[in-house]
């Protein structure tokens, strides 16, 4: 008989680590953690409960946490009490082995149930919510970083002093117009050498000229 630990990390699970240590100081063999991208198809929970043998354990966190409705419930209870399988609910204090939660009452195992639905709806809908946010936020490319990172660069080296010489060399820029059209982008206005003031006027001639390039 083995003791076999799993959890679905969710978006709106904050506590998997301590209840990994529960699991493991119970003795779990082994605790599977099915990764918020599986959410939807959870083929690590498909495995696991493809591995169980006659009279193993299985513990998870919460009855919301594993299965995703009542009908799931009807067929994982039967599962299990076809291949008497003991389930352990942690934070839903029930043992199916009415060993462990001895205070937990029957009426408390039917509110496990009734609130099953509402709880893997709010569970859904905050992974959803994570989802939408994620995806309205732009990330930029490696491309796109590298060239905010070399902009950053010429505006930096120019005001801590150095020479368009110098910032032209270091940030790779095929020609000093970039730099000067990188320093007219950022409203950087220059303060020494022939050139002062804001490139204002010069903008056009260096859109119609070089491009801003990199290597």
């Amino acid at each position: 008989m083995a003791k076999i630990g799993y959890l679905m990390h969710s978006t709106r699970y904050d506590g998997a680590e301590a209840d990994i240590e529960w699991m493991k100081d119970y003795g779990c063999c082994e605790v599977f953690k099915e990764q918020p991208e599986q959410e939807k198809l959870r083929p690590l929970w498909n495995k696991v409960l493809g591995n169980l043998h006659k009279g193993d354990e299985l513990v998870v966190p919460k009855l919301s946490n594993v299965l995703q409705g009542t009908r799931q419930l009807a067929f994982f209870l039967e599962f299990c009490r076809v291949k008497v399988i003991r389930i352990i609910s942690i934070h839903d204090k029930i043992d199916s082995g009415n060993e462990l939660f001895p205070e937990t009452k029957t009426s408390d195992v039917l509110l496990t149930i009734a609130l099953l639905p509402g709880e893997v709806n709010a569970n859904r809908k905050a992974a959803n919510h994570i989802h939408k946010l994620k995806s309205r936020i732009k990330v930029l490319t490696p491309a796109a970083h590298n060239k905010a990172e070399r902009v950053k660069l010429v505006v930096n080296m120019y005001k801590s002093g150095h020479t368009i010489d110098d910032i032209w060399k270091t940030s790779g820029f095929k020609s000093r117009s970039s730099v000067f059209r990188i320093l007219n982008m950022a409203g950087v206005e220059l303060n020494r050498g022939h050139t002062k003031g804001t490139l204002g006027p010069r903008k056009e001639k260096y859109e119609e000229g070089e491009n801003y390039e990199e290597d």
